[in-house]
């Protein structure tokens, strides 16, 4: 796995936590932070001595932006999170972006089951559960699907992901050792 700087992971941190607080606040996260995001990674990856190089970077940022551009291509979630994620990819490579993903998916579905609960709707959810996969494996057309989502996005809690996003690539960062060496 390519080392990417203590410092670098630091400041991916940082611009993560602020893309949670901006997506729990607005429901969005902007382009002015996600294009920077991913321009910067971009940019340090190809000029600065050491480091991976452009094309690791632009590994990094199509793996961050394909896992999760699928959920929104059929209206499961926003294009800022996948312009964030895609951001992450470019500053720390197929590798890392993946693997952090996996532990923001199951961070995210935590998330939702604590939403659930709070809510005590659990009958309304495991039904609206029920419908959307039964509507994924039939329909299986992505813009037949997003617009049956966005008629039924006034009627859902709605789960900032760039929240799960954050605390699991966080998490990840953490955990593996990434923000001390």
């Amino acid at each position: 796995m390519t080392q990417v700087p203590r410092e670098m992971i630091w400041l991916l941190t940082f611009v993560l936590i602020e893309a949670a607080v901006i997506d729990g606040w607005k429901l969005r996260v902007p382009n002015w932070l996600t294009f920077h995001l991913a321009a910067g990674g971009l940019a340090y990856c190809a000029f600065y001595p050491g480091a991976p190089g452009l094309l690791w970077s632009i590994e990094g940022l199509m793996v961050g932006l394909a896992v999760l551009l699928p959920l929104y291509l059929i209206g499961g979630m926003g294009a800022g999170d996948v312009k964030l994620y895609a951001g992450v990819g470019a500053w720390v490579g197929p590798l890392v972006v993946s693997q952090a993903f996996i532990v923001s998916a199951v961070v995210g579905g935590l998330m939702a089951v604590a939403m659930v609960a709070w809510t005590g709707e659990y009958a309304r959810h495991w039904a609206l559960f029920q419908t959307i996969s039964h509507e994924i494996l039939t329909i299986r057309n992505p813009s037949k699907l997003s617009k049956i989502a966005a008629e039924r996005k006034p009627t859902m809690t709605l789960l900032p992901y760039g929240v799960p996003l954050a605390v699991g690539s966080i998490g990840y960062f953490a955990w593996t050792g990434m923000m001390v060496h």
